[in-house]
């Protein structure tokens, strides 16, 4: 009896089954068998382990490791596609069988025989759960195969049989066939047609049966909607276990199916293998994703019938939409969830996260899928738009199909809450007292897709009082991670989301309101939200040092859109625009890329349409841009020996006070130096004279270190802009000479004779080739005329040759104390209608997909996937992923959070340091 009871239970009661688990790992019998041990047959009970003995998805990531499978791959291919067989056929086996899903039992007589094996009785679930996970873990290995291996997949998983069909089996499914009819417009609406082609009882046909690949995939469908499994059992519809249900209320469901948290995980497994199928698309270069597109992917994006599409779209996005509500599982939970330093205190994977996480993911991957056939349409009538169909995408197309008030609201709120509570992670007293939101880019994505796809809920959100909240809050966002380079990507996506928001009309209307959402302390006050809008952009410009340069233009473009409908500017808005306008025409930045001269244009289009639409509700804005009108004239007769020599000049100025720092020359003669004036046909033989006996380089300045640079040395050298009157000066000769001249060309009197009548020398020539261009570009005069000719200079320079004098005189007469506010009086006042040209109609910038654009979100979608997947499984690593680059980096924890971690760690636990891997999108 003793005996026998000491082989139910092994040494230490063999809890967890640790033994076994460790013998499958190291003996012959276990995971080296699949390599060692050729053609095994697929009734061999070695199969058996693999759905039996692992017990939760990190003992199948742990005890199976990539490279095992990798080795038998080439060593034994067909033990591989046995596994695969086997693995596959036992789910589909198991899912129709009347034992699943196991009725959970937790008497203390089930938890009492939980310890011995022997007694256990089968559990299906668990069988289940195991099946998902061994594929989960081998399948990644199968796609990263290529060229005539990849033969090994479609073989496998993709290859069709075809069986003959016996004459009663016709006529039961011709008679039971139904055709939803996609391209209804009635949403819902679903038309019963029955097949009229019956083929005769003697006539033999074949019929042939979904490949493996496909059949699994329908599988998953079953499994999201199965009762008792990842739905409440009290859903079940007689003894139907699945039931297509949508998880939780919200869109397209009125009610709530019952509590799910127990069922969260399994929701998760099952999502995570889709998602493992849905990432074959990794593996195909860049190049490749629109010509060889996923199969999985377009499958289950064009053949899952109507109804289900819909029950997951609704599902997925109900899900992440309720996320902030949290979950309620236990009252410790819950408590711990209103305490601060909460995710260093409870450690441990939060199931819900997890999930709203997975169905974020599927959702983003499901809407921006578009490869092969999965492309959108292009409307012929409505110009170079595009939009998918119910035969492309059909969750793209029924996501662009919502159209209820009701559901939209839902959707609004889902993500206000979803933003506010990352906010309140940044904006706390306690640094890091709050975990951050997790899938802050996948929600970001997710709302681009949805106001991109679906025009209804971006008019809806547009007219509603949230459109700034969303506003602010994605400028938040992205000021925030501004300085992190694995987030670069996804600030250009909110630079690109800003920029399709910025040139809707219903959006400039509500500029001039205050912000009021709940921003962090330090971005508050700052008035409007067109004056928030312009703070924050230009501190993405100012403060980046050039890292995201490939931002700029969609930022620009966004004041530019938003310039009509700016109104009371204030003083520090106006400022900033100002700011970025002197550092965008500075000759350093301009000279050194192609498309520098762009973002120049579009400040000045800003300025042209506040000029125009609001001039006199501007003050600020017109007085600045009179405080630098020297910088405007400059540009109407902008050379490329003009720029050379500017930089040139601020590059030796530059050396000449660091050796006046270091103590080589003497600080008297210097200031003598300072106050010679230098006439500029002198300055310029100097400069060339200069030219042929030194070799000085030419440093290339961001927007960042122009602004910074002016800021730092505005006493040191002469800036571009310049005090309107000195307050002890009486007469301006040379501000009004400078005035009278470009006002003439302004009105149109000499615009096609600005002067370029300054010649580069071969010297200048070769300077701009080997010191100025950037990435190989060389400027040249031809260039600069290009683009110098077409600035929109007319309407500002109009306004200058205008006010200016007027200005000046007034400021004559007025005490210094008093004279700014006898001039914002003044622009208050002042009425040229007469002479701007009558506003055009507004034609704002939108953002235009191409196939780069599509290419780079798609790998910037996966690359966070891939991240995330590193932790604590590590879904996908070390396989040979080609959509994205991958590099491996040591994050550094903060500080605080580091501290408070050393004071708890001893009871709960912690690591020191963590390898993470980042995706250059």
């Amino acid at each position: 009896m003793l005996a026998s009871l000491q082989h139910k239970i092994p040494a230490s009661f063999n809890l967890l089954g640790d033994e076994t688990k460790l013998a499958f790992r190291s003996q012959p019998g276990g995971i080296a068998k699949l390599t060692t041990t050729r053609h095994i047959s697929d009734r061999d009970s070695y199969w058996d382990q693999y759905v039996t003995l692992f017990d939760s998805a990190s003992d199948v990531f742990t005890l199976i490791s990539h490279n095992d499978v990798r080795r038998a791959l080439y060593d034994a291919p067909e033990n591989v596609a046995t596994l695969l067989r086997v693995i596959t056929s036992r789910l589909f086996n198991l899912v129709s069988d009347h034992t699943f899903p196991t009725v959970a039992n937790t008497s203390v007589a089930s938890y009492a025989t939980s310890f011995i094996k022997a007694s256990q009785p089968r559990n299906a679930t668990k069988e289940v759960l195991n099946c998902m996970r061994v594929l989960q873990r081998v399948l990644p290995v199968v796609f990263e195969l290529e060229g005539d291996t990849s033969r090994f997949e479609l073989e496998v998983l993709w290859k069709r049989e075809e069986v003959e069909e016996s004459p009663e089996h016709r006529e039961s499914a011709s008679a039971a066939q139904f055709v939803i009819d996609d391209e209804d417009e009635d949403e819902g609406a679903v038309q019963g047609q029955v097949s009229g082609h019956q083929p005769t009882a003697d006539t033999k046909t074949k019929k042939t049966l979904p490949s493996k690949a496909e059949k699994l995939l329908s599988c998953l469908v079953d499994l999201l909607f199965c009762c008792g499994f990842t739905l409440p059992s009290g859903v079940q519809v007689d003894h139907y276990k699945i039931n297509y249900t949508i998880w939780e209320k919200g869109v397209g469901s009125t009610t709530d199916p019952g509590p799910g948290q127990a069922y969260e995980s399994n929701r998760t497994e099952v999502l995570r293998l889709l998602l493992v199928l849905l990432s074959k698309q990794i593996y195909a270069p860049p190049s490749a994703l629109f010509t060889s597109p996923s199969r999985y992917s377009l499958h289950f994006v064009q053949h899952t019938p109507r109804r289900h599409v819909l029950t997951i779209l609704c599902s997925l996005l109900n899900t992440i939409m309720n996320s902030s509500h949290g979950s309620s599982t236990n009252i410790v939970g819950t408590m711990a969830g209103k305490l601060p330093y909460n995710h260093l205190m409870f450690k441990g994977e939060d199931s819900r996260t997890t999930l709203v996480t997975t169905c974020l993911q599927v959702l983003c991957v499901l809407l921006d899928f578009q490869s092969g056939t999965a492309r959108d349409v292009v409307n012929s009538e409505s110009g170079p738009s595009s939009s998918p169909t119910a035969h492309t995408n059909a969750f793209r197309y029924f996501i662009a199909k919502l159209h209820r008030p009701n559901d939209f609201a839902f959707i609004v709120d889902g993500f206000i809450a979803i933003f506010e509570q990352e906010m309140a992670s940044i904006n706390n007293i306690l640094p890091g007292s709050r975990k951050p939101v997790p899938y802050m880019l996948e929600t970001i994505v997710l709302f681009w897709k949805m106001i991109d796809l679906n025009k209804k809920f971006r008019a809806y959100l547009l007219d509603s009082e949230k459109a700034t909240d969303i506003l602010a809050y994605l400028l938040c966002y992205g000021i925030e991670i501004k300085d992190k380079p694995q987030q670069h990507g996804l600030c250009r996506a909110i630079s690109y989301i800003i920029q399709s928001i910025s040139a809707e009309r219903a959006l400039g209307a509500k500029l001039i309101s205050p912000v009021k959402a709940h921003v962090p302390q330090k971005w508050n006050n700052l008035g409007s939200t067109a004056d928030f809008m312009i703070h924050v952009i230009y501190s993405m410009v100012a403060t980046t040092s050039g890292a995201l340069t490939s931002l700029y233009p969609a930022l620009i473009i966004a004041l530019s859109n938003s310039a009509p409908y700016f109104t009371n500017l204030s003083v520090t808005a106006s400022t900033r625009l100002i700011q970025l306008f002197t550092a965008f025409s500075n000759p350093s930045f301009l000279l050194s890329d192609e498309g520098h001269p762009r973002l120049l244009f579009f400040m000045l289009d800003t300025f042209n349409s506040v000029l125009l639409h609001h001039l006199s509700e501007n003050p600020n804005l017109v007085y600045g841009i009179l405080h630098a009108h020297k910088a405007f004239e400059d540009l109407g007769t902008f050379t490329l020996a003009r720029g050379l020599r500017e930089i040139r000049r601020i590059q030796e100025a530059r050396d000449e006070r660091a050796r006046v720092a270091d103590g080589t020359v003497d600080k008297g003669k210097r200031k003598a130096d300072e106050h010679a004036e230098e006439q500029p046909h002198e300055e310029k033989a100097r400069l060339l004279r200069s030219e042929s006996t030194m070799s000085t380089e030419i440093t290339i300045q961001s927007p960042s270190e122009v602004l910074s640079r002016r800021e730092s040395i505005s006493e040191e050298e002469p800036a571009t802009t310049v005090p309107l009157m000195s307050p002890t000066t009486t007469e301006p000769p040379t501000i009004s000479r400078r005035v009278t001249e470009p006002s003439e060309k302004a009105r149109g009197k000499m615009r096609a004779g600005r002067s370029m009548s300054v010649e580069m020398t071969g010297s200048l020539e070769s300077l701009a080739a080997t010191a100025v261009g950037r990435n190989g570009f060389i400027p040249t005069q031809e260039w600069v005329t290009s683009w110098q000719q077409g600035l929109p200079l007319d309407p500002i320079m109009l306004v200058i040759s205008e006010l200016l004098p007027k200005i000046q005189e007034l400021q004559a007469s007025f005490n210094p104390a008093n004279a700014n506010a006898a001039v914002v009086d003044l622009i208050r006042s002042a009425s040229l209608e007469h002479i701007l040209p009558k506003p055009p109609p507004i034609a704002s910038r939108r953002f235009m997909w191409s196939d780069a654009s599509i290419v780079w979100l798609t790998s910037l979608i996966w690359g966070e996937i891939y991240v995330r997947g590193m932790t604590p499984l590590g879904i996908w690593s070390s396989t040979s992923v080609r959509l994205f680059f991958v590099k491996h980096t040591q994050s550094q924890p903060r500080q605080i959070t580091e501290t408070v971690s050393n004071v708890v760690g001893g009871l709960l636990g912690r690591t020191d340091s963590s390898q993470s891997v980042r995706s250059r999108s």
